[in-house]
């Protein structure tokens, strides 16, 4: 990877740490809170405590970030995140804290967030500054991009050689936003279908109702790993999109925006952001599969930015 884009990774986890840091006051109240005297809770904070709970947002299919095991317990990488910055809530309040789950999609996320239903999103969500504008995100935990699945017999080699072809995106994405603008500036085409959660996606690829289904090359990897039709499929063509992945919460809450980074920052000095890292993308799955993903020098230099020792 180049220095350029290692440069934009840099410039991505120092602007998301500085956000988190110095945002500004809230500029809406949040349902069930109090303004209180100076130092008193605010935000997403106060509303926790007056709940004695927090809601966590999650996903069924999202491997190895967000998923459901055997017994339809959400667990992945990012739900481990979600659970340390519970973790560190509880200890900002001093208190006890139940955890809430609710089951949430690429199109209903951000939706869910703003509407208070969920306090945290703990997904495969990119961070970047359109949704920046609406939401708040996490230090940057991972770094993907869209990338194609097609059949391993399939002669698609990019998205050029889907040309009169179906193309399946998930609604609600960037990839979707990324794929439409490609499509529209290299003149392809394409017919590209949305379908509401990557599963769906997978399902007509498999079901041969789609030529090609495009998503995060993670969570293409981990479909190839978990489905039972997995090695039918073979990951194609190169990065159309940058996608670092942060966790999600209201904006303008500085008080929550400083907990949630100073957990990344307590993860990463302790040595526990890499040994999530290794659990969820070099060892076996608590399903059974394994991914086999290293830490790439690129997130490895933005764990270090967050006091990861070298």
């Amino acid at each position: 990877m180049s220095c350029a884009v290692l440069a934009r990774f840099r410039c991505a986890a120092l602007g998301l740490a500085l956000a988190a840091s110095l945002a500004g006051p809230p500029a809406a109240q949040e349902p069930g809170t109090s303004s209180g005297p100076p130092g008193a809770l605010t935000g997403t904070l106060a509303g926790i405590a007056a709940r004695g709970s927090i809601t966590l947002g999650y996903r069924e299919g999202s491997v190895p970030f967000s998923y459901l095991d055997a017994r339809r317990q959400p667990i992945g990488y990012s739900v481990d995140l979600c659970l340390a910055v519970v973790d560190d809530v509880r200890a900002e309040l001093g208190h006890e804290v139940s955890v809430n789950w609710r089951a949430v999609t690429p199109e209903t996320r951000i939706t869910e967030l703003l509407a208070g239903r969920i306090d945290l999103e703990c997904g495969s969500t990119t961070s970047n500054a359109e949704r920046e504008r609406q939401v708040a995100f996490s230090p940057v935990f991972f770094v993907a991009g869209t990338r194609l699945l097609v059949a391993r017999q399939s002669a698609v080699r990019s998205l050029a050689d889907l040309a009169g072809q179906v193309l399946v995106v998930t609604a609600g994405t960037t990839n979707a936003e990324a794929l439409e603008s490609l499509i529209r500036r290299q003149h392809l085409a394409v017919n590209l279908v949305t379908v509401p959660e990557h599963a769906e996606g997978f399902a007509r690829l498999a079901a041969g109702q789609a030529d090609a289904f495009a998503t995060d090359d993670v969570l293409l990897y981990g479909m190839i790993a978990t489905q039972p039709s997995g090695d039918r499929f073979r990951v194609a063509g190169p990065l159309l999109s940058y996608e670092p992945y942060g966790l999600m919460f209201r904006r303008d809450d500085p008080a929550f925006a400083a907990l949630v980074t100073r957990s990344f920052q307590r993860l990463a000095a302790s040595g526990e952001l890499r040994g999530l890292y290794d659990r969820w993308f070099t060892r076996r799955l608590p399903t059974g599969e394994r991914l086999n993903l290293p830490l790439s020098p690129q997130l490895a230099e933005l764990f270090r930015m967050l006091g990861a020792p070298d």
